[in-house]
Formats: C-alpha cells, structure tokens, sequence
C-alpha cells in the first residue's frame, strides 16, 4: 500500500489502526490493519517505507484523515535474559496523529 491508496483509505474510514513497527538499526515500519488485511506502508520503489519517527510519520500523514495509531516495541531483553516465563508479547503504545507542538 502506498501513501495515496492510504489517504483513500482514511478518508473513507476504512483504516482500523496504523502499527509503527520499531526495528533493530533505529527506524520504524507501518503496518495497516483493515477489517480483514494487514499491509505494509510502501515507498514508490514498492519497498518497506522506512520512517524515521513518530514526528517523520505525522509529518507524512499530516493532510491525511486521523486514525488510530500504535507504536510497537518488541522486548528482547527479556527474550535474551529469560526473565519471564511463557510467552513475551510486545510493547504497545497509543498514540496520535496530531502535531505535539
């Protein structure tokens, strides 16, 4: 999916919520999930668009409709150190589109 097949989307609603997936090397993918699908944020190359931040995402977003939003940590420390027991599920965090400022 890229940007403009996502603005589609926002504005007809059809967006149940944006995953910004943080990965090792400090950036981020977005995943998008609708009602019965989950695609990855496409740059015009048709490759995993790579984001900087929350900041570099909302200024991509910044003329598209709101949505929900999630950015997601997975937590490998614990992975590593054995820590828990059963199953590590990952870091979700809300957060919004909106400008900070």
């Amino acid at each position: 999916m890229n940007l403009h097949r996502l603005t589609e989307l926002a504005v007809n609603g059809e967006i149940r919520e944006l995953q910004l997936l943080s990965l090792e090397g400090g950036f981020y993918i977005a995943r998008i999930r609708l009602d019965h699908v989950e695609m990855t944020l496409l740059d015009d190359d048709n490759q995993p668009l790579r984001i900087r931040s929350t900041t570099h995402l909302r200024n991509l977003l910044q003329r598209v409709p709101p949505f929900p939003c999630v950015l997601v940590q997975h937590c490998v420390h614990d992975e590593m150190c054995g820590v828990r027991e059963g199953p590590v599920g990952a870091l979700r965090i809300p957060f919004t589109l909106e400008s900070c400022v």
